[in-house]
């Protein structure tokens, strides 16, 4: 039976006794799958998208385009439509995350994974059986409502079951399945891409990570967090019990309870982030998102079997490239899921935005020099092109890729938890959907100088962690104002007595 709740402080990983126990794995792995759907979904749509019978049905002004001799190398595939397709997904995802971060807070952060899943399943099936344009963005719409859902609770529900010693590596599991995704749909098209059917079969095979979760989800438990602040405080301090594999939870558990009590306060969390003793976490969660995008990788994982047919590979060559530079981001993440508890947040963001820099300006430089509007890249060059693109996406990988879901999801208190970490996973959407649809555009206008432009800003967000990010590796979630951003340089200006009050209740 939970104590009476009462102020605490403290909340150091050593003082708060807690196991890794295999409730919180098997939990962690299976919300994880909305990663991996995320992740399937980034992977398909490049693959599907240079598919010969694809174009054929729904884009045939794009696959008369691909196959004309003397067509312009960089504006190939330049289509609204054949982007709108990617894009329309994220549009959605960005729409849908504000009723989630609603739904996360009323009713729980497992059932709006249950509902992400029913909607990736909708998607699945429009998808699979599309007729029309209409019908596959239809059906690319329903997957947006999915990832919305998906990506608003599942790093708020790993961070909140995970012990504080290892909730860096838990939550990384998330971004490590959606690696796993991409490079899944990678290997999915490769095998496809001949067949007439080929694109239905990816697009279909959505269904297997869609209905994995949609079971998972119901042995899942809810997060002790969640279910003290929904008043249900029994099962809470049970739940808490039984997921840490220890009977002496009660410090934790006053921790969360005060959380609640303050947060309880709170009528309208979504006008308490505009507080100044908001602002840090709120500017901070948006930046990285806006940094994420804006590292180039999603020019990579979108439209690589595109990118790579630009610079000279052929069809099955370039889909096989997209399986390698999927493989080498499954296998970078690791480095993310086992160094962010030891190495910490910022030194991995600072030391990926060097590797990153260093790979995009050298993929800049030779496709300046040795890729012009009708010619291809030989052999060499394009086998360099391949290793630095692989060299990019490793550091991404272990860094902005994994982080950027991380630290908005540890970072805010309980009271604006869920309206702060949708103002991050809208902005997140937002910026996808910004890319996805301009890429192709700006590959066809900029050619080459489209690696400079993205260099240009990985050198602003290596700055931005270096000067403006706190470290949070081995806070507790509770403590994180006292730990972190009242002790940064910058931003504990804006912690004072008056800001640090409970806000105004109306």
């Amino acid at each position: 039976m939970p104590a009476q709740v009462m102020a605490v402080s403290g909340g150091a990983a050593q003082d708060l006794p807690a196991k890794l126990t295999g409730q919180v794995i098997t939990c962690t792995i299976i919300a994880a799958f909305g990663g991996l759907m995320f992740g399937y979904d980034i992977g398909i749509s490049g693959g599907v998208t240079s598919m010969d019978a694809f174009l054929k049905k729904f884009f045939p002004g794009v696959f008369v385009k691909k196959h004309h001799a003397k067509e312009d190398n960089y504006c190939k595939f330049d289509d609204q439509y054949l982007q709108l397709f990617t894009s329309s997904l994220y549009l959605a995802a960005m729409v849908s995350s504000f009723w989630a971060s609603k739904c996360c807070t009323k009713f729980g952060r497992r059932v709006t994974i249950q509902l992400a899943s029913l909607f990736f399943l909708t998607g699945v099936v429009l998808n699979a059986c599309a007729m029309n344009i209409a019908m596959l963005i239809i059906g690319r719409l329903f997957l947006g409502f999915g990832i919305g859902f998906g990506n608003q609770a599942v790093p708020l529900f790993i961070s909140e079951i995970a012990p504080i010693k290892y909730r860096g590596g838990l939550n990384v599991c998330f971004q490590m399945l959606v690696t796993v995704g991409i490079l899944i749909a990678n290997v999915v098209n490769f095998f496809t891409a001949t067949h007439p059917w080929g694109w239905r079969i990816s697009l279909g095979g959505a269904a297997i990570p869609a209905l994995f979760l949609a079971l998972g989800s119901l042995i899942i438990v809810e997060t002790p967090t969640s279910l003290i602040e929904r008043g249900q405080t029994d099962k809470g301090f049970a739940t808490l019990q039984k997921i840490r594999g220890v009977r002496d939870v009660q410090k934790e558990y006053d921790e969360i309870a005060y959380a609640t009590e303050l947060s309880k306060q709170i009528k309208h969390p979504f006008k308490n982030l505009m507080k100044r003793s908001s602002r840090p976490m709120v500017v901070c969660s948006m930046i990285l998102q806006v940094f994420q995008q804006f590292t180039g990788i999603n020019v990579i994982m979108f439209y690589a079997p595109v990118l790579f047919q630009t610079m000279g590979f052929g069809s099955d060559a370039s889909l096989l490239s997209a399986v390698v530079t999927g493989s080498v981001n499954s296998l970078a993440t690791l480095v993310a899921v086992f160094g962010v508890d030891k190495l910490g947040r910022r030194f991995l963001l600072i030391e990926a935005a060097i590797q990153m820099l260093i790979a995009q300006v050298a993929t800049g430089i030779i496709l300046l020099m040795h890729l012009k509007s009708t010619n291809e890249l030989s052999k060499t060059y394009a086998y360099v092109v391949l290793f630095f693109i692989c060299f990019f996406v490793s550091g991404f990988a272990w860094s902005w890729g994994p982080l950027g879901w991380l630290i908005p999801s540890e970072i805010f208190p309980l009271e604006i938890r869920s309206a702060g970490f949708f103002c991050a996973v809208s902005m997140n959407m937002i910026f996808t959907f910004i890319i996805a649809q301009a890429f192709l555009t700006m590959l066809c206008h900029m050619r080459a100088g489209t690696f400079f432009f993205f260099s240009v800003w990985i050198v602003i967000m290596g700055i931005y962690a270096y000067s403006f990010l706190p470290e949070t590796k081995g806070i507790s979630i509770d403590e994180m104002n006292e730990k972190a951003w009242k002790k940064h340089w910058f931003w504990k200006r804006y912690f004072n007595r008056e800001s640090d009050q409970i806000p105004d209740k109306a």
